[in-house]
């Protein structure tokens, strides 16, 4: 054996031919011993490694692995460390790694972690973790190895803190970056356990090893379920809340400060400020996260540098999800953790990096559309635009063709997408989860602040003159598409409800200061008609000047279904009550219906069949037959049903001798329907 060893590789091939040839166990354990301890060695190549595995295959390895019984004065654990020696070997070749055999091993594997360590079984861990390094490299690995149990053995291996334990926390990483929620599914317990290792590690370091941590701690955070809702992962953030906030209080160099804002960030995503503690500390650390944040944005992209910006993208998304955690927490009034001159101080720090923001995205390129940290660009200023109105008018005014032009590329890409088909032949759009396979939706984004922006004139004009509104027509058209299949989903609804919601108020802000747009030939008000139906009565108001198609009277006439069925027709004397099948949701759709009232009567003059719609209902005659009975109405109700009643009268004679034969003349004098009453006058 010594003679051979010294030989190189042509003695090894001679080996491998005995090996082939064995006619006794002895022969081809000698074979054997020497083809391991060349590849222990790293004597062998690719192509030798190869050549091994056509002489012993698998079937050899798992006879070794399964045997308990060692020759006679070795260890007890020699066929074992053989047969994992020459698994670690075949799996350095990518197509063995994958193959079931080796997949199948995973259980054993996992018992060489569990089991005590000692320095005859040393090298059979070292093969074990190189085993699974390679299969978790495979496209069916991820699975198999959580599947099989490897991350609860992974994570056992850690916490012990035993031979390769940092090895392990590498594999976990691995694991967690390829299956991040079916690591978590499956095996929360140990995972928290590594977790709250980690935490202590970083809580206790008074070295470079706590900057460290804070580029390994974020992969073991879950974003769901959220960590504080379990005591070990509160406890676990509290450690992090004081790690960070002992390093965030120092003074700090770049290299040292970028790692624990993306910890922060990853803390906020995974659980917003929950873990962030009450009282004038948190409120302190709070503070001083955001501040941190506006002032690395503000470094990088005040005056940017393409080589700069390029190399802090990274932690100038996380500074940005610092920073929308600041716009929420200064719109806190429940349990606030900030003080109203924290929120101040905050929101000026806050305008002056969107002014950066704004800086930085009207630079951007064509080319550069399609880079991720233009969309969080984009994202973190339509939160800002949302709920901050009055700051930074001018900028946002002049930065508005390339947002339209950015949404749209970004839809249309969206569009185009959906419409390739799958493998299986469906739509990509249908069978994808959220459109993860999708371009990224930068629209949802924007709508809030569009909302606010189209009631004001100079912003809604440049909407217009960039074609915002074509552009927010075909999106309404997607996302109640979108709407529908979540309705017939048992999931439940996601922010596409939310969305049509926002839409709608820019179209009702759109049809009440530019009412010409809808007559406008490159909108698809017509073409969208279609879409609506009896269910569509939360959008009551979307089409409200639309007149002649069959869709059209659809449509109006589901919105008076929706409009006169909220409230009973009382008795004698009774007040006007809110009916009981919108009691629940009369909170939410309460001013919904004011204003679908204020465009109805808005609409009767204008559409010449409406009048007839609402007697077909037997609205209006209810109506009038219980307030001639005297019914009581509240301010708001009373203004509501009069404008209505004063533009059917005018509008209609039929429905103006409805009123009047249910004297209409008499309780229009009682209630104080001034404008009803001079109507009803008019000849």
């Amino acid at each position: 054996m010594a003679s051979c060893a010294g030989e190189g590789r042509p003695t090894l091939r001679r080996c491998l031919a005995v090996l082939r040839e064995a006619s006794s166990d002895s022969e081809q354990l000698a074979a054997l011993l020497l083809v391991t301890k060349a590849v222990r060695a790293g004597e062998v190549d690719a192509r030798t490694r190869r050549q091994i595995f056509d002489a012993i295959g698998f079937t050899l390895p798992s006879r070794l692995l399964a045997s308990r019984e060692p020759p006679e004065g070795c260890p007890e654990h020699t066929f074992q460390a053989l047969g994992l020696t020459l698994l670690a070997c075949f799996c350095t070749d990518p197509q063995l790694a994958g193959h079931s055999q080796i997949l199948n091993k995973i259980p054993t594997f996992n018992d060489v972690l569990l089991a005590p360590c000692s320095p005859d079984t040393s090298s059979m861990v070292d093969d074990v973790y190189q085993c699974l390094a390679a299969v978790l490299a495979t496209r069916k690995g991820p699975k198999e190895l959580v599947s099989k149990g490897t991350v609860s053995a992974l994570c056992q291996a850690y916490v012990r803190r035993g031979a390769g334990s940092e090895r392990a926390l590498r594999l976990l990483e691995g694991l967690l970056a390829a299956a991040e929620a079916r690591c978590w599914q499956k095996d929360a317990p140990h995972l928290l356990a590594v977790l709250g290792q980690l935490s202590d590690d970083f809580l206790n370091a008074g070295d470079v090893s706590k900057f460290e941590l804070c580029e390994v701690l974020p992969r073991f955070i879950p974003l769901s379920p959220p960590l504080a809702q379990d005591p070990q992962g509160s406890e676990c953030l509290h450690k992090l809340y004081k790690g960070l906030a002992s390093i965030l209080g120092s003074k700090l160099d770049q290299s040292q400060r970028d790692p624990a804002l993306k910890l922060a960030a990853c803390l906020v995503q995974a659980c917003g400020s929950d873990w962030i503690p009450a009282g004038r500390a948190g409120s302190k650390f709070l503070a001083l996260l955001v501040n941190l944040a506006c002032v690395e944005v503000r470094l990088v992209l005040e005056e940017p540098d393409p080589v700069d910006v390029e190399g802090k993208k990274e932690v100038i998304t996380a500074c940005y999800v610092l920073i929308e955690m600041g716009i929420q927490e200064c719109l806190n009034e429940e349990k606030p953790l900030l003080e109203e001159v924290q929120k101040m101080q905050l929101l000026r720090i806050m305008e002056e990096a969107f002014g950066a923001v704004i800086f930085y995205l009207r630079q951007v390129r064509q080319e550069e559309l399609h880079d991720p940290f233009i969309f969080a660009s984009v994202r973190i200023l339509g939160a800002w635009m949302a709920e901050e109105t009055s700051s930074l008018k001018q900028e946002i005014c002049e930065l508005l063709p390339f947002l339209v032009h950015y949404a749209k590329k970004l839809f249309e890409e969206g569009e185009a997408a959906a419409s390739l088909p799958q493998p299986d032949g469906t739509p990509a759009g249908l069978g994808s989860s959220e459109g993860s396979r999708l371009p990224q939706d930068a629209l949802r984004f924007l709508l809030p602040g569009f909302c606010h922006l189209t009631a004001e004139d100079k912003p809604r004009d440049i909407l217009i003159c960039e074609g915002a509104p074509a552009l927010l027509c075909e999106y309404f058209l997607q996302q109640w598409q979108l709407l529908l299949r979540e309705l017939s989903s048992p999931t439940p609804l996601t922010s596409t409800e939310m969305s049509l919601q926002t839409l709608c108020g820019i179209c009702l802000n759109l049809v009440v200061t530019a009412p010409d747009l809808i007559s406008l030939p490159d909108l698809c008000w017509r073409r969208g008609i279609p879409v609506f139906n009896p269910l569509t009565s939360i959008n009551s108001l979307f089409l409200s000047v639309l007149q002649g198609t069959c869709p059209a009277k659809e449509f109006f006439r589901a919105a008076i279904r929706f409009l006169a069925e909220a409230h009973d027709v009382p008795g004698r004397g009774q007040a006007v009550a809110v009916a009981p099948a919108y009691e629940g949701a009369w909170p939410d759709v309460r001013e919904l219906w004011l204003l679908g009232m204020q465009a109805l009567a808005g609409c009767v003059p204008l559409v010449p069949w409406l009048p007839r719609a609402v007697l077909e209902a037997r609205w209006l005659q209810g109506l009038a037959a219980a307030l001639a009975r005297g019914a009581s109405l509240d301010p708001e109700l009373l203004a509501a049903f009069q404008g209505v009643l004063a533009e059917l009268a005018g509008a209609c004679k039929t429905c103006k001798e409805v009123i009047l034969s249910h004297q209409g003349r008499e309780w229009a004098n009682l209630y104080g329907m001034a404008v009803l009453e001079q109507r009803l006058s008019e000849q």
